[in-house]
C-alpha cells in the first residue's frame, strides 16, 4: 500500500466529466510524475487530493487515513504540503517572516498575521527557519521583501515554507512554469537534494518533460480525466498511446 491511496474518484463538473475512475498509488520516498495534456485532469485530481474539492465518488487514503471531508488546513496537519503553480507567498514580508508562518502553523496549529512582529523573537523557530533558508541558498536573502525576487526564488522560498513543516507528501503543481532554463535546472537541483535528505514523498504535476525525466519514478499519464497508463520512465517515452495523447505533441 502506497503512502497516498486514490481509488476510483470520480469528479463531474454539471455535464463535463473531470476524472473518470481514476486510481493511483504513490510509493512512500518515491518521485510520482503525473502528465498528460491540458484539460487532462491533473489540477482537478490535486485539488481532490488537498481539500480543495470534493470527489463525487472514490476514497483518497494518505498514510493509512481518509483526507476526504477535511478542510486544507488540516490536510497539511496531516503531512501534505503543495506547492502552488504560481508561487503563494506574502510578497509584502521579508523572506524571514515568511518562513515564520509555517513555523508558528506548525507548532500551535493556527497562526495570526497580525502577531508576526512577537514571533520574530521567538528563537526556535527562528532557528528552525534559518536552517531551512540555508538548506534552500538563501539565507543570505533573509532579510529581503519577498515580492522583489525573481519567480525562481519566490519558488525556493515557497518550498522553503512547505519544507519547514516537515511533511510526509509533497505536492508539486507545476514548480517549473513560466521559470528561464537555468532557473528550471536550479529547480531540479533542488528537488533532488530534497528527495536526497529527506525521507520525503514527493508527487508532482509538471508539462516540462526535461523536469519530469530528470526526477520521476514513476509516472502516470492521465487523458480526458482517466488513467492511461502508469510506468518506469524508459517505459512512458516509448508508449505508442502515450506519444499519440502528450508526448508526440510535445515533441
Amino acid at each position: 500500500m502506497g503512502l497516498l491511496e486514490v481509488k476510483d474518484v470520480n469528479k463531474r463538473f454539471g455535464g463535463l466529466q473531470a476524472l473518470g475512475n481514476v486510481n493511483l498509488s504513490v510509493a512512500e520516498q518515491t518521485v510520482h510524475a503525473i502528465i498528460g495534456p491540458n484539460g487532462a485532469g491533473k489540477s482537478t485530481l490535486l485539488n481532490c487530493l488537498v481539500g480543495k474539492l470534493i470527489p463525487d465518488t472514490g476514497s483518497v487514503m494518505f498514510d493509512g487515513q481518509s483526507v476526504l471531508g477535511r478542510t486544507p488546513f488540516e490536510i497539511n496537519q496531516m503531512g501534505i504540503s503543495r506547492v502552488f503553480q504560481t508561487p503563494e507567498i506574502f510578497g509584502d514580508l521579508t523572506v524571514m517572516e515568511n518562513m515564520l508562518i509555517p513555523c508558528f502553523a506548525k507548532r500551535d496549529g493556527s497562526f495570526a498575521l497580525h502577531g508576526i512582529r512577537s514571533v520574530v523573537s521567538e528563537g526556535e523557530l527562528r532557528d528552525q527557519a534559518e536552517q531551512m533558508l540555508e538548506d534552500v541558498n538563501m539565507l543570505d536573502k533573509r532579510n529581503m521583501h519577498s515580492a522583489s525576487m525573481s519567480r525562481g526564488d519566490k519558488r525556493r522560498l515557497e518550498m522553503a515554507m512547505c519544507l519547514v513543516q516537515n511533511p510526509k507528501l509533497l505536492l508539486l503543481d507545476e514548480p517549473t512554469a513560466g521559470m528561464a532554463r537555468a532557473d528550471t535546472n536550479n529547480t531540479i537541483d533542488l528537488l533532488k537534494e530534497i528527495k536526497e535528505k529527506r525521507n520525503i514523498t514527493i508527487a508532482i504535476i509538471e508539462h516540462d518533460m526535461h523536469v519530469v525525466f530528470s526526477l520521476a519514478e514513476r509516472i502516470t499519464v492521465l487523458a480526458q480525466g482517466t488513467p492511461l497508463v502508469e510506468d518506469t520512465p524508459e517505459n512512458i517515452k516509448g508508449h505508442p498511446k502515450v506519444k499519440e495523447a502528450y508526448l508526440g505533441e510535445a515533441a
